[in-house]
């Protein structure tokens, strides 16, 4: 007797003997000697089918599994006379682990909204959706590292806990064990202010200058109120960092990478994902088909301005040179005028972080975003700032404390190069890969504003 999964189950090239299945029952038919179940395991999206009939010793058992009971069921793969598979394991016993209360358990046999599906996330992967979504996070997660590891990146892991703003933008959630906040930041446990980290850059800039090419991949938490479909307070973001690289070295990376990720996945996930293909977005598998044979456009902020300025569209956000671009701007930039994708790049400084380096100009940095049609920005990056004087001007306009970022200064002191990276948003990019248009079920358990369930 061995272990199999409905995947290896399901894909077989023979008849098999002597198998152990477990999973859990999608749904339950009776006939008048038999009991026909569909099972799932979560290896894949199709069921296993189950035939049972009076001549098993645990036949009687049947009248008490039901759909959400969990199952051990051995047999024989047979060829299945019915339609929609080619086997069925034909049992020679079923046996209940976890009985599922019929009355109450939330997944029956029929469609279920999103939002209501949101308020069960320990329960939704069992359904086709969301089960399809977790293998393809998982295999994309993998896709990520193989890309890194193929081109010689090596993996940070950067801290959780950070005591610096990356971003300068103040939207940080306080770790403390104090409790009274009013008492001083040097009575808490690491004897100043702590935060949950908004970026892992800092730190992986640090290993790039030592090591070259680095790439860090973890949660990232940000304190913003923005209760939005494309908006979460805990995401996860793939941030590398290559040194002796300048900006137009970063828009060819990004380009080669989300190329590849999405490749990877139409190769490795073709079945979960003709599930979005047919019932989520009729025209997700073109939209992916194309960025795969674009070549990506490279557009100066200015233009970008200019191009939306004459371009007749009455838009919510008026835009002008010194405002940053709303997604209305973003999507009709790649699915109107260029209709593909679009790196925006050299944006004004005023609306930029400190970290970014200053072009000659004095009013850009070289800064860029990668826009994809339909979802809108996907990646942000830029070349850092490697001159000591212009960055530590940087962050005393930002009223920042040169005092918190003396290690990421000294990096300009001993031995300083040209660097570049960007950061990608895990979520975003699965939003783009599946056409599902909410954060909320592209991450296992969303953390939004007033929501901290499970």
């Amino acid at each position: 007797m061995y272990t199999k999964r409905a995947k290896e189950l399901i894909n077989a090239d023979t008849q098999l003997k002597d198998i152990k299945f477990l999973g859990w029952v999608r749904s339950k038919r009776d006939s008048k000697n038999f009991t026909f179940l569909e099972v799932n395991d979560g290896s894949c999206l199709k069921n296993l089918q189950v035939i049972a009939d009076e001549s098993i010793e645990t036949y009687e058992n049947m009248k008490d599994i039901n759909t959400g009971a969990s199952v051990e069921i051995t047999g024989e793969l047979v060829e299945s006379p019915g339609k929609g598979q080619k086997w069925e394991l034909k049992a020679d016993s079923v046996k209940m682990i976890g009985f599922a209360d019929p009355e109450s358990y939330p997944l029956q046999k029929k469609r279920h909204s999103d939002e209501f599906l949101r308020q069960i996330s320990h329960l939704r992967t069992r359904t086709n959706k969301f089960g399809a979504i977790s293998r393809i996070r998982s295999e994309a997660s993998f896709a990520v590292h193989q890309f890194f590891r193929e081109r010689g990146f090596l993996y940070v892991h950067t801290p959780i806990i950070t005591g610096s703003d990356c971003e300068g933008a103040g939207q940080m959630f306080r770790v403390t064990t104090l409790d009274d906040t009013k008492k001083p930041a040097a009575d808490d446990f690491f004897g100043k202010a702590a935060y949950l980290t908004v970026s892992g850059q800092l730190n992986v800039e640090n290993y790039a200058c030592s090591l070259v090419r680095v790439y860090t991949f973890g949660p990232t938490f940000r304190a913003e109120n923005s209760n939005t479909p494309r908006h979460a307070a805990e995401f996860w973001m793939i941030e590398p960092e290559v040194a002796f690289a300048d900006i137009f070295d970063n828009m060819t990376l990004a380009e080669e990478f989300v190329k590849y990720l999405i490749s990877f996945l139409l190769e490795n996930c073709r079945a979960d994902l003709e599930l979005f293909f047919n019932f989520v977005d009729k025209w997700l598998e073109e939209r992916l088909a194309h960025v795969l044979e674009s070549e990506f456009v490279r557009l100066e902020y200015r233009e970008a301005v200019k191009i939306l300025e004459q371009s007749g569209e009455n838009f919510e956000y008026p835009v002008s040179f010194g405002t940053d671009l709303q997604t209305e701007h973003e999507r009709y930039l790649t699915e109107k005028h260029f209709k593909k994708p679009v790196f925006v790049y050299n944006y004004p400084k005023t609306i930029k972080p400190f970290y970014m380096r200053q072009n000659d100009d004095g009013e850009t940095v070289a800064a860029m975003d990668l826009l994809l049609p339909h979802v809108g920005e996907l990646i942000g990056g830029s070349q850092r700032e490697e001159r000591l004087d212009v960055l530590e001007s940087a962050i005393k306009n930002m009223g920042l404390s040169i005092d918190e970022y003396w290690w990421y200064a000294e990096l300009r002191k001993y031995g300083t190069v040209p660097h570049s990276g960007f950061g990608l948003g895990f979520e975003r990019l699965l939003m783009f890969v599946t056409g599902v248009s909410n954060i909320r079920d592209v991450i296992p358990f969303a953390r939004t504003p007033k929501n901290l369930d499970f």
